[in-house]
């Protein structure tokens, strides 16, 4: 392990990042730097596109020497166990931020750690793999009733909840139709993010995303895991599969035992600063 000093660790001059991974954009903040305490209230605020910073959330992330750790809040102010794009992102601002200078690692979150591997070109991170674990599919869920119509559907964990269905136009229509109802069902009390899927050959799927907690999103690295999954799970595709999404494709990697590997792009948007108007506002609420 390649040691970095502390005083060559975090961002200099800035108070947070702001990356993209697919167009799933997410604040990053260092738990010990940033100068305000993050709770759902004020997660909300800072993730605002007109009051705030705008985001589809924050990952807050806790270095100590080589260990890293990440909370990650969705913008409605609950957390996430997990998120594939979120954890591109943290592995990018980690390996390009001071924080190691290895190529492969491990970032821990709620539900686990997750080992990652950077690709650089230069200075830049510009892939991420990260190894998701493994799939869990839920037997007992293969029809869900919503709003009098019965959803053909497969329900799987890959450390957070997922509800892909299948058989379903993929519109945003439809998306902004179902999606809500199938995140809130009574079936789901800690409430489930929900894909519409559609393989389109034993390689590619198609599909569009309602995230948990923040709504139609243009990507999510986990979704594209649950769908890839649940579609080899039905024997619709092969080991390895690109999943299409409105902010672009990633490929995952499904083994025999629903082992996950996924490979994608990240990019990051800007260095920020707090103002002094939003500094107070956020200290005006708890």
């Amino acid at each position: 392990m390649t040691r970095v000093a502390a005083s060559e660790k975090g961002l200099i001059g800035a108070d947070f990042v702001k990356s993209h991974g697919l167009g799933n954009d997410y604040i990053v903040v260092d738990a010990a730097r940033f100068p305000i305490s993050l709770t759902p209230e004020r997660v909300r605020l800072f993730c605002h596109r007109h009051l705030g910073v705008g985001s589809d959330g924050v990952l807050e992330v806790s270095a100590s020497d080589d260990r890293f750790f990440v909370r990650i809040w969705n913008p409605d102010g609950s957390q996430a166990e997990r998120s594939g794009n979120g954890l591109r992102i943290v592995a990018k601002f980690l390996a390009e931020h001071g924080y190691t200078a290895e190529s492969v690692f491990s970032v821990e979150t709620v539900a686990g750690p997750v080992r990652t591997e950077v690709f650089r070109e230069g200075t830049r991170v510009r892939a991420v793999r990260l190894e998701m674990g493994r799939a869990r599919v839920d037997r007992g869920v293969k029809r869900l009733e919503v709003a009098g119509r019965g959803l053909d559907v497969t329900v799987v964990s890959v450390g957070n909840p997922h509800c892909v269905v299948f058989g379903e136009p993929l519109t945003r229509e439809r998306l902004f139709e179902a999606g809500p109802l199938i995140e809130n069902h009574t079936r789901f009390p800690d409430r489930i993010n929900v894909q519409l899927a559609e393989p389109v050959s034993r390689d590619h799927v198609r599909a569009l995303i309602w995230e948990r907690g923040a709504g139609h999103t243009l990507a999510s690295g986990t979704s594209a895991c649950a769908v890839a999954a649940a579609c080899r799970d039905r024997g619709l595709v092969g080991g390895r599969v690109t999943v299409l999404m409105e902010g672009g494709e990633l490929t995952i990697e499904v083994a025999d035992d629903l082992d996950l590997v996924m490979t994608g792009p990240v990019e990051e948007v800007a260095t920020g600063m707090l103002s002094p108007d939003l500094v107070a506002r956020l200290l005006e609420i708890q």
